[in-house]
């Protein structure tokens, strides 16, 4: 590390509330990358910016420099097709969103390089739902990742140690110094990585309610709006959707039965779950209106409907699965790839009404007790444990009747969750009002 400034100084600097240049921040992000920068420092800055916050200029410098900590994604030698564009979820219970997304979108034209995590705390990851794919090889290597897009359209994969490596020695050090919970932190985290990917547009969900990180709708407005202005300040067209998370999205929560559930999704949309369809045609239209494929919106959700029903997004997640290493016969025979588990029993309602509330963040929880989850990114997972045909906001059970259906190993494991799920759910004798599903939509401030 240069003796230009000393990280102490700096460090005071921005615990003393003042604003640190983009060579200051340049100089902290290079001594986080090379190790010069102390845990005990890394810390220290953490927790300065958690209590002071920093100005527009501060993230869109904090952003650009990790994103450019490693390698940064070029995609004009690949003469492709069209635009480069992806979406990030700020992750829910249920939300498996991207695996069908992206095959969708890749289906009308765009290239989606997708790089996701795995799951911790309450909420699922897209790469654990992956790994439950037989042979699906979620770490290639760049240049397979880039052919992979190049040749099918989507390549859904792990961030690489090429990708935006300071973030990923920053975010372990906020997450074991109480500072997660930083906007500032959160929208550089995010941002890092998916610019890092050479994108040319970016759609967001931020998730609010009960089940999602950003429980307090103010929390998620706020964080989208930075998102959208740092994003769109680093010069990447950038717009964020904030979507409803009080229930399960879909009718399945786990890995093997989730990816189960997509397949259902794209061979079978007419009986997909509603609200699973919406999000994901909506999110995938604002993709392609946004990085310039369609026009206007209307043309979008028409165009992006039509490759779902026609079985275009099927073929492409198929291809992809194939091309990253799983089975050539995953779609027809996905049965004999993810095997159901040798328990599959209803969890029984205790009350009768109208579902009116549902414990979200504690369902999540649940399943992490049966090694769904994991509570430390060391943990292993069961990826075949999970919940499925669970009701919904809105739908009528009588007493007796299944609140879910529990894909267990074992009769402890069912009666756990017979114990543990129906505590979490509340009745009404009246239809309660339904919540929208997407709230606001943001755009970068003027």
């Amino acid at each position: 590390m240069s003796n230009q400034y000393l990280p102490q100084e700096l460090i005071r600097k921005k615990r003393d509330g003042l604003v640190l240049s983009d060579a200051e921040i340049g100089f902290l992000v290079k001594g986080i990358s090379d190790g010069s920068l102390t845990d005990v420092q890394l810390g220290a800055f953490a927790m300065a910016v958690f209590h002071q916050g920093m100005c527009m200029e501060e993230r869109v410098s904090l952003t650009q420099h990790m994103m450019h900590s490693g390698e940064v994604l070029q995609w004009q030698d690949f003469k492709l097709g069209g635009p480069v564009v992806d979406k990030h979820s700020t992750g829910g219970v249920g939300d498996k969103v991207s695996l069908m997304l992206a095959p969708i979108v890749a289906a009308c034209g765009g290239y989606v390089p997708m790089i996701s995590g795995r799951g911790l705390g309450h909420t699922g990851g897209t790469l654990d739902k992956l790994e439950s794919i037989p042979g699906y090889d979620v770490c290639p290597d760049n240049d397979k990742f880039r052919a992979v897009v190049k040749e099918i359209g989507c390549a859904i994969i792990g961030q690489t140690a090429n990708l935006a490596p300071a973030d990923q020695r920053f975010y372990a050090a906020r997450d074991v110094t109480a500072t997660v919970e930083s906007i500032d932190l959160i929208t550089a985290s995010i941002l890092s990585k998916k610019l890092a990917s050479g994108l040319d547009a970016l759609v967001i969900d931020i998730k609010t309610g009960n089940g999602a990180f950003a429980s307090e709708y103010e929390m998620a407005k706020e964080l989208g709006q930075s998102i959208a202005d740092v994003a769109n300040g680093a010069g990447v067209p950038t717009r964020c959707l904030i979507s409803d998370m009080n229930q399960v999205l879909g009718h399945s929560v786990g890995n093997g039965v989730e990816v189960l559930e997509c397949i259902e999704f794209l061979t079978n949309p007419k009986d997909a779950d509603q609200r699973l369809l919406s999000l994901t045609l909506e999110l995938a239209a604002q993709m392609l209106q946004l990085g310039g494929i369609e026009l206007d919106l209307v043309s979008a959700r028409k165009n992006v409907r039509q490759v779902l029903h026609a079985g275009q997004a099927a073929e492409v997640f198929a291809n992809m699965v194939r091309a990253l290493g799983g089975p050539i016969d995953l779609i027809e025979n996905k049965n004999k790839h993810i095997a159901p588990m040798a328990i599959i029993k209803p969890v029984l309602s205790e009350s009768s009404g109208y579902l009116s509330t549902i414990d979200s963040r504690a369902i999540g929880l649940n399943m992490i007790n049966l090694k769904a989850g994991r509570t430390k990114s060391s943990d292993s997972i069961d990826l075949g444990v999970g919940l499925t045909e669970v009701a919904g906001i809105g739908q009528w059970v009588d007493v007796g009747e299944p609140l879910a259906y529990a894909n267990v190993r074992d009769s402890d494991q069912f009666e756990f969750l017979q114990k543990n799920i129906p505590p979490l759910i509340q009745f009404s004798q009246g239809k309660p009002e339904e919540k929208p599903l997407i709230y606001e939509i943001l755009e970068a401030s003027k």
